[in-house]
């Protein structure tokens, strides 16, 4: 494959060279396949098929048909928040005769990109995403698909096809609104991997304490490390060390809001006077901890099961106008951000 084309999608140009014929050949196999040889229509069709011309909805036309795989590329398997989300979609798949293939990009944007190429030479029924920070490559890919392609996990203005999640700077301005209209003044952050994701939700906690007058000062700890109850026990001990004024935390995840909840017990702070503690996902453990722990609650079963039917509808025919499905959240006042 042309170098250049590590960074941006296969052009007919590509192909052409590849087969070494006029790009006005490619053109012509594409639309009027008759014309051309036999030989000639198989090295194209080889071609096509070798460096992942798919962009040129003309390239589809060499497929008469589409498989019943609908893709989905995550970032994560091992995470509860997608764990959630897979179970959607396989409760939504069930008694169709649609099939379910899983890629795993690791948060990894250009092992995501070639994840897509790969779903794509497959001809999927559809293709579900995490997010909106993919490749220039990938999104091009993406808007060009052939098939239904659904984002999840996030709203915005500009979906390449369908959408379906709810906005992360918005429920971390919600909860960082919450934990001061409880009273108190001198919240920090606690975050992990600092992924696209993980950055509009520090945005949100940034911007909602400078609506309320609040300065940050040394109260934000995060680090590019994966996320872990552990990890929330050392990032909590690290800010109270910097900021023993801190008087509440909002953690980007359940594993840190726990953690962080066990290094608050261990210093003897008493929770939710000394220290208010607000997670995010609203996982299970968060009711049955002790205290029980406020949490911005996402709806991730939701998401799977709403992605499938988007794709769905696509298929039949049945597709509404409306192209960005907002699931919303809602924040969850527990025991440790009550009464302070």
């Amino acid at each position: 494959m042309n170098k250049n084309n590590v960074n941006k999608s296969v052009t007919m140009r590509d192909v052409a060279d590849h087969v070494g014929v006029s790009v006005a050949t490619v053109s012509r196999t594409l639309r009027n396949p008759e014309v051309v040889s036999p030989a000639v229509r198989d090295k194209i069709a080889a071609a096509i098929e070798s460096l992942g011309y798919l962009p040129d909805p003309a390239a589809r036309a060499l497929a008469s048909t589409r498989s019943d795989i609908i893709g989905v590329i995550l970032p994560s398997v091992s995470n509860n928040v997608f764990a959630d989300v897979m179970d959607g979609i396989y409760s939504a798949v069930e008694g169709t005769h649609h099939s379910v293939q899983l890629g795993y990009s690791r948060y990894a944007p250009l092992s995501e990109e070639n994840l897509i190429r790969v779903f794509l030479r497959q001809r999927p029924a559809g293709l579900i995403v995490a997010g909106i920070d993919q490749t220039e490559a990938a999104q091009a890919l993406l808007r060009e698909a052939g098939c239904p392609v659904v984002q999840i996990m996030e709203t915005g203005s500009n979906p390449y096809d369908r959408m379906i999640g709810f906005s992360h700077y918005d429920a971390a301005r919600a909860a960082t609104a919450h934990l001061i209209a409880q009273g108190y003044r001198r919240p920090g952050f606690l975050g992990a991997r600092m992924d696209p994701r993980t950055q509009r939700r520090l945005h949100g906690f940034r911007d909602e304490l400078r609506a309320h007058g609040i300065e940050e000062g040394k109260r934000i700890q995060t680090t590019t490390r994966p996320s872990s109850v552990t990890l929330g026990s050392h990032l909590l001990a690290q800010l109270m060390d910097l900021a023993p004024e801190t008087d509440a935390i909002f953690c980007i995840n359940d594993d840190l809001a726990l953690g962080a909840m066990f290094e608050a017990q261990r210093r003897n702070l008493r929770i939710p006077d000394d220290l208010g503690i607000c997670g995010f996902n609203d996982m299970e453990m968060m009711a049955a901890a002790e205290p029980s722990i406020s949490s911005v609650r996402t709806f991730r079963r939701e998401m799977g099961e709403g992605a499938v039917q988007l794709i769905l509808d696509a298929l039949s025919g049945s597709a509404t106008q409306e192209k960005v499905v907002d699931l919303g959240f809602q924040v969850m006042q527990r025991r440790s951000t009550r009464g302070h």
